[in-house]
């Protein structure tokens, strides 16, 4: 198997178009050509997690966090990461970021923190927009299935819990070819009067291509008629942090026991207490501040998230319980999400967890 085809699982789950402007996703060191003889997965990438992939004869590394966000000049080995960069080119050992994607995908890293607080009715907490079109295309009564079946093969007509939605009305559709023309209903010259199905499906943006080769391929005339407008509406199945509720309410410090035991934390940096019970919860893996207001505008009792600033508890206000588990620690799940999924779809193959600990940040208790 080659890493190409574990690349493209990953990105069927987690879509590049999906990542944060900012980041750097995807195939970062080596070729997808090359035939993978073991995979490992990790959260940081450090030149012992390399060290780790050479000893175990992995030749890929699948990382949550992009050992490399901004352009490399030079690679002398000045600092950890090209040193780390360096040893993986050494070693042939590609590496593969799965990072803001993952975090904005429904059943990505959010979801895992959710599972491990056994919320339910969870939700985007802040959904993406402006991530999908509308296409409408005609086609003959007697093809509309079949270019239905196509473009929901493509990945068209998804709204949430629902598949191959779609909207179709009949009316009469005209053409005439010119002497170029290979008409496959119809003769050229002439003009004919076509009873036709307008169909309108929704799909995300990143899909446009498939859809459109999709389209085509099926639509039994030789120039398919179709236009695409882009639909301002939030996508529910993609953005920033989640919400949902417990199981049963909790005093604040009961929840904070909860967090402390499934997460294996010695401490939590919390805003003062509300001195009130806590059913509602959002959260987000990582850094997540930015995402405060939302969590707020949810009516959520706690947001749970990592890297608050010193001055960033001062804006909870009052309205909210704002806890900091930690950016390692609200993450650690992803490595067994990964797992997990890559596990599934090759049962037979090497799928490795790091045995190593990559948290930077350490506490004195």
């Amino acid at each position: 198997m080659k890493i190409e085809e574990i690349i493209h699982e990953l990105e069927l789950w987690a879509p590049l178009p999906l990542q944060e402007n900012y980041d750097n996703a995807g195939l970062i060191v080596g070729s997808k050509d090359e035939a993978c003889t073991g995979l490992l997965i990790c959260l940081d990438i450090t030149e012992e997690v390399i060290a780790e992939a050479k000893t175990k004869k992995c030749n890929l590394i699948v990382a949550h966090h992009p050992i490399i966000f901004k352009g490399i000049k030079k690679l002398n080995g000045k600092n950890y990461v090209e040193r780390s960069v360096i040893a993986a080119i050494k070693n042939e050992i590609a590496i593969y970021a799965i990072h803001t994607n993952l975090d904005n995908v429904i059943d990505g890293v959010n979801e895992a923190i959710a599972k491990k607080l056994e919320l339910q009715n969870c939700k985007i907490l802040l959904p993406k927009n402006n991530l999908l079109k509308k296409l409408v295309t005609f086609c003959p009564i007697e093809n509309t299935e079949t270019v239905k079946d196509a473009l929901f093969a493509a990945g068209a007509g998804n709204i949430g819990n629902y598949s191959e939605c779609s909207f179709n009305v009949e009316g009469i559709g005209t053409f005439k070819g010119n002497e170029e023309s290979q008409p496959t209903i119809g003769k050229k010259g002439v003009r004919q009067n076509e009873n036709e199905t307008r169909i309108e499906v929704i799909f995300p943006t990143y899909q446009q291509d498939k859809i459109l080769k999709n389209l085509k391929k099926h639509h039994p005339y030789e120039e398919v008629a179709y236009y695409i407008s882009s639909l301002d509406n939030e996508w529910q199945e993609s953005g920033s942090g989640l919400v949902g509720e417990l199981k049963e309410t909790l005093t604040e410090s009961e929840l904070c026991n909860l967090l402390k035991n499934k997460f294996n934390l010695s401490v939590i940096r919390h805003s003062r207490f509300l001195n009130k019970k806590v059913k509602k919860i959002a959260l987000c893996g990582g850094s997540g501040f930015f995402l405060l207001p939302n969590a707020i505008a949810s009516g959520a009792d706690v947001y749970i998230t990592g890297d608050v600033k010193y001055h960033e508890f001062f804006d909870a206000d009052g309205r909210i319980l704002l806890a900091d588990i930690g950016h390692y620690e609200s993450e650690q799940f992803t490595i067994e999400l990964l797992a997990e999924f890559l596990q599934n779809k090759y049962p037979n193959f090497a799928v490795r967890k790091t045995e190593i600990n990559t948290n930077s940040v350490h506490y004195f208790i």
